[in-house]
Parts: structure tokens; sequence; C-alpha cells
């Protein structure tokens, strides 16, 4: 097994991150269906969902595979990363297993986020970062992830970062995330609200963070991720109009290189009352996977609604599937 240092991660996201082919602008997706707390889904294996914190689902690129972070019992302390797997995109996942060590460790481990070539960008606030919560990555090689690599602190800050994303597009790499750390998009008045930030991949690693165009607000935008043809973006926010708690918005745009358009609430059929966070899109665009405290999930040691995985999907008109 290659050792992952610094050299030879840039060179291996250098050499992975290759141009892919042109998806085209004219695809249209129907509305969103209702969400469905995953536990209701037959089969689908009893401790997917606990009484505990389930949260930040995101599906692995193939499908296959369903990570999240849980603070479940039988993991190594705090938030840990978990992934429960699947025989096909048909069936049900299994029970979910938990990473180990070294993607997890004694301090938080979430926000784990999937990329093709085996890479796994995640957050954690183990030692040796930069001061919160940071982004790390880790390549899994022969079935085994080897110690994460920690971001630079051009992209990390001493506040805390949350749930990245890799966006390769037409030749260039940007890495998508939200921020809590001062002097964001609007002044701050006590404690930082959370921004949406992009970074793009240069020669010698990830460039400095830059707020997204087109997203931030004076509140919290934050845990944000991308469609694979990088035209649409989900997140979530309490900015003004939401339904209670934090709310999932989209927003879509015509080139990877153009500012986003104005986000829209996803509205009363997928967002509730209470908390609804951390929305990430399956490969193909059709499957929305967040986070959810709303009523009917599990209930928590303190007989609260515990946060719960749910899932919403819909129907694509226009082009047929493809796969770059």
């Amino acid at each position: 097994m290659h050792r992952f240092t610094r050299r030879w991660a840039l060179l291996c996201l250098a050499l992975l991150l290759v141009p892919t082919a042109a998806y085209a602008h004219g695809k249209r997706f129907g509305p969103w269906g209702a969400p469905v707390n995953l536990q209701t889904i037959p089969e689908t294996h009893p401790d997917v969902n606990t009484p505990y914190l389930d949260g930040c689902p995101i599906l692995s690129p193939d499908g296959l595979e369903l990570y999240m972070a849980s603070d479940r019992p039988g993991g190594e302390g705090g938030l840990d990363i978990w992934v429960a797997r699947r025989t096909s995109k048909h069936s049900a996942f299994g029970a979910p297993e938990n990473l180990g060590k070294p993607i997890n460790s004694a301090q938080d481990d979430f926000c784990p986020s999937p990329m093709r070539g085996n890479l796994l960008f995640f957050v954690s606030g183990r030692p040796g970062g930069c001061g919160g919560a940071d982004i790390y990555v880790s390549r899994k090689e022969d079935g085994v992830y080897e110690a994460p690599l920690h971001i630079n602190c051009s992209v990390n800050s001493a506040a805390g970062e949350a749930s990245p994303y890799l966006l390769e597009r037409k030749g260039r790499t940007w890495l998508y995330f939200s921020s809590d750390r001062p002097g964001g998009f609007a002044a701050d008045v006590g404690v930082p609200d959370a921004d949406i930030y992009v970074s793009e991949l240069g020669r010698f690693g990830f460039g400095p963070a830059e707020l997204a165009p087109g997203l931030n607000t004076a509140s919290n935008d934050a845990r944000p991720n991308l469609r694979h043809d990088g035209l649409e973006i989900v997140f979530d926010s309490n900015r003004l109009g939401t339904m209670g708690g934090p709310d999932i918005f989209a927003s879509t745009r015509g080139h990877v290189t153009d500012a986003w358009d104005v986000p829209v609430n996803l509205g009363p059929t997928v967002n509730s009352t209470v908390n609804d966070t951390r929305a990430s899109l399956s490969w193909d665009g059709r499957t929305l996977a967040f986070g959810s405290n709303r009523p009917g999930g599990e209930l928590s040691p303190a007989g609260t609604t515990s946060n719960d995985i749910y899932m919403s999907t819909r129907e694509r008109g226009g082009n047929s599937e493809d796969d770059d």
C-alpha cells in the first residue's frame, strides 16, 4: 500500500480528477416527492435510524453505500462516520458499520462525502488542524482507508468547517464547503454565521477559500452538496422565509463558472417546521437525502424526536441518463 503523504495525495488527485463529458443543460427534473423516513422502507435494517443523532446522509457515486454521521453507541467517541450497504439501487440498506480508525477518532468525525476514485472527504475535530473542525481526505486502497490528509489552512480555518464536496468538471476541480469563520458575507453580530465557500485546486494544492457567489446571506447558509455536473446545489439555511428551523434550499446555474441563481426553498413537501439539514444529491440527481428531527422519527432516550435520515425522489425528463 502506498503511503498517503501530502505529495502523493496531490499527485493522486491530479491524476484522478480528469475532465468529463459535458452534461446537457437542457435536462430537467420533476418536483421532489414527499420524504420518507428511511426506516419505513421495507427490509431496511432496523439500525439505519436509531434513537440517537443520525444525519449527514450521502449516497456513494454508485448508489450502493449510504454514509452517515451518528453518535450511536459502538463508535470511537462523539460523532462517527458509519456506512450502510445494499446489493443494488433497488434493494434495502443493511446494518450500518462503523468505519473505524483512521477515519474515526475520539473527537467528532462527520459530514462524509464519498467521491469517485475511492476518495472520502469528511470533517473532524481531531488534534492537528487549524483550530475548529477541519476538512480531511482519505483514499481507500485495497478496501482499507489510508491515514487522512489534512486539507491546508487556506481552506480550513480556526473556526468550524462542514460538508466538503469535490466538483470535477472540464479539467478543473473545486472544493465546496461551509464555514462559520469570522468575516463572511455579512458583518457578524455576536456569533459568526455560516457561509458557503469554494476553493479551486491548483498545481500546489487548494487555493484560498472564497465566498460562493449568489448563495450567501446574513443568516446561516451551511452544508452544501452539488449534483455531479455542478449545475445544481442544495444546502440548509435559516434565512428569512423558512418554515421553522433550518430549511433545505436549492439553486441552479447554466455553467460551472456562472454565479448561482437565487436559491429557492424546497417548500413544505420537503421541509418541516423543525430542523432539516445537510441535504445531499445522488449521482443521478434523482434522490435527495437529508437529516430531520420532524415528528414521526425515532424517539431519543429523553423522549424527544431524534434526528433521523429521510429521502425524497423525483423523476427526470428531457435527455436520457448519463453516468459521466
